[in-house]
């Protein structure tokens, strides 16, 4: 399910930008900067100072696992 993965990028600020999270659902070789950081805030000269700064993490989950969970919760 391609709602069960994604990479999360966390910027923290840079020059006069402020800092964002940026969520995109790529796969996991893709998890960086550079695929998920989308408008890329800064020109071309300053790009790959500003995703040396990121942090990005490639996340799994099971929608079902969680689904199970909330029904024996409820229950």
């Amino acid at each position: 399910n391609s709602e069960d993965v994604r990479c999360k990028c966390i910027c923290p600020p840079y020059k006069d930008h402020s800092g964002h999270i940026y969520n995109k659902n790529v796969s996991q070789k893709d998890c960086d900067c550079l695929h998920v950081v989308e408008p890329m805030p800064v020109p071309g000269p300053d790009v790959e100072a500003y995703c040396l700064r990121c942090e990005c993490k490639y996340e799994e989950r099971s929608s079902v696992t969680i689904k199970v969970n909330n029904v024996i919760l409820l229950t």
